[in-house]
């Protein structure tokens, strides 16, 4: 009886349930309305979008219910596995004819008629990958002088390939989570600002020496010197929160979408939410954010707590995840950060992103239903020697 620990009664966690389908539904919604025009435009069918979407939502859930019945022990097992999977999917859609190209990046494999962005499951393969890794090799990373730099050369091959498709984004959000959960896991402040140094050198080079990167800057400083140009779409976003106001113009009433906003589905929902919805909507999903990523650190500390290290490290990596890339996006959209092509986590469209984003909650919420189990069957004054 002792060596069963697998969840026997499923904890919902139901906080996490409420923030996490607030999310879907309104960026579903959004997504509804700045997609309708595009469907016309591209196939003659209005729902053309939606019901693309509402597939990915669909098969984004069935298989987060696979995950909710998968033991954590599981996923920390099959780790490496995972992470070589991800290495070989950013190797493929770089061949051609494998790769899906995209407005001259080849980022996407095609599975089934539904694209999937290798750099999403990457993210995903990262955290698990990253949770064990720290579990295995607390010590090290806590005390060795160099702990941090081992895992980080073998993400840097990841980023590398990230970089030749090229995914710049990608490879920043990879990079924080990896060293966000090393130093959660107890990694040296020292070796931080080594690397902090390392990286803003080599972002700085990456910027200097790529011409169209260098252009978003300078078009990130001051958008307006060549609106109609390479400050285009950001010029647009600011307007779309402009015209929004307060209370916004009313759903399904905003302009820049259709005559304007280039991505409105994708990279900038954000802004179309901002016009349609005014500052009301634009703080509700922020709430929303925040709320999520308190949640994801919650649960990380209560397994901590109670000497689940894996899964506290998987929390925190998912709560660092959906949290940096949600403030890049929106970062993006209201001209605080230069443009970078980040979805809004769980909103916005792409088959790949929301069904890989399904899969990561149900991942959270099975945390969280591991730690309730472990908490109901570990007395309380036993607790505190297992945190040690």
């Amino acid at each position: 009886m002792a060596k069963k620990m697998a969840v026997r009664t499923f904890h919902i966690d139901w906080l996490l349930f409420v923030i996490s389908f607030a999310l879907l539904g309104i960026g579903y919604v959004m997504m509804v309305s700045s997609s309708l025009h595009l469907g016309t435009k591209l196939s003659g069918n209005s729902m053309y979008y939606p019901l693309r979407q509402l597939t990915h939502i669909v098969i984004g859930l069935i298989l987060g219910l696979f995950v909710t019945t998968t033991p954590l022990k599981t996923w920390e097992r099959l780790g490496p596995l995972l992470l070589i999977a991800g290495l070989v999917s950013l190797v493929a859609v770089l061949i051609p004819g494998l790769g899906v190209k995209v407005n001259g990046s080849s980022r996407w494999l095609s599975l089934f008629g539904i694209r999937i962005q290798a750099s999403e499951f990457v993210k995903l393969v990262s955290v698990v990958y990253i949770a064990g890794y720290v579990d295995r090799y607390q010590k090290t990373v806590q005390l060795a002088a160099f702990g941090l730099f081992k895992p980080l050369m073998l993400f840097s091959i990841v980023c590398l390939l990230l970089l030749l498709e090229p995914d710049f984004g990608s490879a920043v959000v990879v990079i924080t989570l990896i060293t966000g959960v090393m130093y959660l896991g107890g990694a040296r402040l020292g070796q931080f600002l080594i690397l902090i140094v390392l990286v803003a050198i080599l972002v700085t080079g990456l910027i200097y020496y790529s011409p169209y990167r260098m252009a978003r800057v300078i078009s990130f400083l001051d958008p307006w010197k060549d609106a109609q140009d390479t400050g285009f779409q950001l010029v647009q976003a600011l307007i779309a929160f402009g015209r929004g106001d307060v209370l916004g113009v009313g759903l399904g009433s905003g302009v820049q979408k259709i005559f304007y906003l280039p991505e409105a589905h994708t990279d900038f929902l954000f802004s179309v939410l901002a016009e349609e919805l005014g500052l009301v909507g634009v703080v509700t999903v922020i709430l929303l954010f925040a709320a999520f990523i308190l949640r994801a650190f919650a649960i990380g500390v209560k397994a901590e707590e109670i000497g689940l290290r894996f899964a506290a490290f998987v929390a925190y990596g998912l709560g660092i995840w959906f949290g940096f890339q949600a403030f890049v996006n929106m970062g993006v959209n209201m001209g605080l950060l230069p443009t970078k092509g980040l979805t809004l986590p769980l909103m916005s469209y792409g088959g790949g992103s929301i069904i890989i984003m399904c899969i990561a909650v149900s991942l959270l919420f099975r945390v969280h239903s591991e730690v309730v189990e472990r908490s109901l069957s570990v007395p309380k004054g036993k607790q505190e020697w297992i945190k040690k």
